[in-house]
């Protein structure tokens, strides 16, 4: 049996832009290297958007990085998303109820680019709502990037969000906030943090994560992002500050060592990535993600200063 989250959740309205994603993120931290599969399921138009992407420090846009291909308009395969296979090649499978899963992919054109790998879960999933979950978890298994095998064991993260998603308006997902993050770091399973932050006019704030330190989970309370240089646009340096509801605070300085600019969908403009955080107490892998509205990425990034 599965979870019902593990499985699509049914429209809540006839929205055309009702949406449900099934996103997760892997790296060779060693290689500099970072990998995401992303489809993106719109069930009241009977389509979804499939991406896989591969990046590391040699290139930083979908036409210069290690891979990227993202197909538009692919017709949803009546299976269910526990053991799902897309036209593009991705294949999720879930093994064990919010905890396991088995991801694949091979390029369907010349087979540039193949995943294969199990995800375990580190802890349980992290709510926002009713309507959003992120986890992190272990990845093992290998990629191959033209001809190369490259075998993965590192920590991760997954998320899942289904509702309406609107692709018009200056602000994410019509929130308000013109541009926020999403940034993480596992270093075992006992150790690591999460946030979503949002910028509503103050400055990006924490919305949404967990703190965890020596295997005592808790939510974030409060919070804060902060860039603290870029290079090419790019976030190169960032602080982070977190309050769990047990009062613990991490004060994190994030240094990332790649980064590819993506439009995930067409009003969300990103940078992901990959980061080496370090903390009180801690150091880890994980990702920096710098979002943007559409409105918002334009006109931010006009500025020259803002592309040093």
């Amino acid at each position: 049996m599965t979870h019902p989250d593990d499985e699509f959740h049914p429209p809540t309205s006839g929205d055309l832009f009702w949406t449900e994603t099934c996103w997760f993120t892997f790296a060779v931290p060693s290689r500099r290297l970072s990998a995401q599969l992303y489809p993106f399921f719109r069930p009241n138009q009977g389509v979804c958007a499939a991406a896989a992407y591969a990046w590391d420090d040699t290139g930083d846009q979908p036409w210069n990085c290690r891979y990227a291909k993202n197909f538009w308009h692919l017709p949803i395969p009546d299976e269910p998303l526990s053991d799902i296979t897309l036209m593009n090649g991705i294949r999720y499978r879930c093994l064990e109820p919010l905890s396991a899963y088995e991801l694949a992919y091979r390029d369907p054109d010349d087979g540039a680019f193949e995943v294969a790998l199990e995800f375990r879960a580190v802890c349980p999933p992290n709510r926002l709502g009713e309507s959003h979950l992120d986890q992190p978890g272990r990845y093992t298994g290998y990629l191959e990037l033209e001809g190369e095998r490259i075998e993965v064991d590192a920590f991760g993260m997954r998320d899942r969000s289904w509702g309406p998603r609107s692709q018009f308006g200056a602000t994410l997902h019509s929130s308000g906030a013109v541009n926020g993050g999403y940034s993480y770091a596992t270093a075992s399973e006992r150790d690591g943090f999460h946030a979503i932050t949002m910028d509503f006019g103050k400055g990006c704030t924490a919305i949404h994560g967990y703190v965890l330190i020596d295997g005592e989970y808790a939510r974030v309370a409060s919070g804060t992002r902060s860039v603290l240089e870029r290079r090419g646009g790019a976030p190169a340096t960032v602080a982070l500050s977190l309050t769990d509801t047990l009062g613990r605070v991490i004060e994190a300085e994030g240094r990332t060592v790649n980064r590819i600019a993506l439009h995930l969908n067409p009003n969300l403009f990103t940078w992901n990535c990959l980061t080496e955080w370090t903390w009180a107490g801690g150091r880890a892998w994980g990702e920096d993600h710098d979002n943007w509205s559409a409105a918002g990425a334009r006109r931010f990034f006009a500025d020259p200063a803002t592309r040093a």
